[in-house]
């Protein structure tokens, strides 16, 4: 009777600990099922999105074409859910403007504040979000950078990677302004080499057609001079045509036809012609022609121009130079006669 009764106690402890243990698994196997429907779907559904987030440059373009959401306030709780959902697959996750899972999530906390899951896929994505608006960034959409920044500051403000995302943003503007300048310095640059090629060429112009007046100019002096040269040989070489020319005032001796009797005027004291300062500042040479009466007493009179080159530029300097000559009088058969001659003064500079 001991026995059977010892023996039953057991056998009702272990029948009591089989209905816990049913139990006990039961309850763990619902709560499984919700964490999977409420928790864990979602979070992979966000978690899915990681690498091409950072990596997909044509599905993050599509994002940004999405059209937003029509009237999101009249939206349910679940429907915001869903469309966050969506949106992440997608890739959305804070672009576009009005249709991406980060206002989405946002706008269920609106709604419904404190919602675990929304809270928990704005923490678990913030990173990715991050990442998307640092591609942005790279990409040099200032004002969308600067929108996904702001909206990734309203779901968590504290957190540190919004200082460094705007840290980058501000260097990518400050680049972006240094590389206008230069385009801006190099366009001033390329004009003002232009300008001064330009310059260049018109002064090398200038420079020829100098060189080229120059020539001429020396080219006529030297005809000048070769003319002047030629004029003083034919001079020399014909004295007697200067005798032919001399208007004789004396009684001629009777029977005196012998040329040999007649002797030409013979310049015995000449005075240097002045050099006009006006020519010399100018540096002007030139030749002047003057024809002179020689008197009986070897005096010089009745000065006059006949031709000069250049004209007016040395003709006083010659007329008073040879105003005060001084001849040994021409004669014939020993008698001082009155001659005119002509004579050319050169003016020269040395060179």
């Amino acid at each position: 009777m001991d026995i059977r009764q010892r023996s039953s106690v057991p056998r009702i402890q272990r029948g009591a600990v089989s209905t816990v243990t049913l139990a006990v698994v039961v309850i763990v196997a619902v709560l499984a099922v919700a964490a999977w429907f409420l928790i864990i779907k979602p979070y992979r559904d966000a978690r899915s999105v990681d690498a091409p987030v950072t990596s997909s440059a044509q599905k993050a373009s599509t994002s940004r074409e999405a059209a937003p959401v029509a009237n999101v306030d009249a939206l349910s709780v679940d429907q915001l859910l869903a469309e966050a959902r969506t949106a992440m697959n997608d890739q959305r996750l804070v672009a576009p403007s009005g249709n991406n899972a980060f206002e989405f999530y946002m706008k269920v906390l609106q709604k419904q504040p404190g919602n675990p899951v929304a809270a928990d896929a704005l923490r678990e994505t913030f990173s990715y979000g991050a990442a998307a608006t640092e591609q942005t960034i790279n990409q040099r959409d200032f004002n969308e950078a600067q929108r996904e920044i702001d909206l990734l500051a309203k779901a968590d403000p504290e957190n540190y990677t919004l200082t460094i995302l705007r840290s980058k943003l501000d260097a990518q503007r400050k680049t972006l302004d240094r590389e206008q300048q230069q385009a801006v310095d190099a366009q001033k640059a390329q004009q003002l080499a232009q300008q001064n090629a330009a310059n260049t060429a018109r002064q090398q112009q200038a420079e020829q057609a100098q060189a080229a007046a120059a020539a001429a100019e020396a080219s006529r002096q030297q005809a000048a001079r070769d003319q002047a040269a030629r004029a003083a040989q034919q001079s020399q070489a014909a004295p007697a045509a200067a005798v032919a020319t001399a208007r004789p005032t004396a009684a001629r001796a009777p029977g005196a036809t012998d040329p040999d009797a007649i002797s030409e005027a013979v310049l015995v004291r000449q005075v240097n012609a002045r050099y006009p300062t006006a020519a010399m500042r100018a540096s002007q040479e030139g030749w002047v022609d003057v024809e002179l009466t020689v008197g009986t007493d070897g005096a010089v009179s009745n000065v006059s121009v006949v031709d000069a080159q250049p004209k007016h530029v040395f003709d006083r300097s010659a007329i008073d130079a040879v105003s005060r000559w001084q001849y040994k009088p021409a004669s014939r058969n020993g008698e001082p006669i009155t001659v005119t001659l002509r004579r050319r003064l050169q003016f020269n500079l040395g060179r």
